[in-house]
């Protein structure tokens, strides 16, 4: 059964997709912790980004690094955090989050609310400094 992500991937599902190339997607975290919470996945199916082949991981790292400088010339912050949890959907998916403090990363905080135009404004900024 296909992924959340999959659907994403596929177009049956929209997303505020920010980057993009053959083997890969960033796209903004309807549910973000942070402004620009970005999540970045590989198109192919995998449940644990470890059992990822090194070269496929090496890819998905240096496309989230694209993202991430890409976000952080989008997004007011200090930093860009980086969080791979994996529990919440069977997809591999790395969370980059802008950051000014630790507690920023922690997913126990409250989920921002941002309306759809908001979402579009941050996907769309982020990905003209892709």
């Amino acid at each position: 059964m296909a992924t959340i992500f999959t659907k994403i991937i596929n177009g049956e599902i929209p997303c505020y997709k920010v980057a993009e190339d053959a083997n890969h997607i960033a796209f903004l975290d309807i549910s973000p912790l942070a402004k620009g919470h970005t999540l970045v996945i590989p198109k192919k199916e995998n449940d644990y980004i470890f059992d990822l082949t090194d070269d496929e991981l090496q890819a998905l790292t240096l496309f989230a690094k694209k993202v991430a400088i890409a976000l952080k010339k989008s997004v007011s912050c200090k930093r860009i955090g980086v969080a791979v949890i994996g529990l919440e959907v069977p997809h591999t998916h790395i969370h980059l989050i802008p950051m000014n403090q630790v507690s920023d990363m922690n997913f126990a905080n409250p989920k921002l609310k941002l309306s759809g135009e908001e979402l579009k404004e941050i996907s769309e900024k982020i990905g003209a400094n892709f």
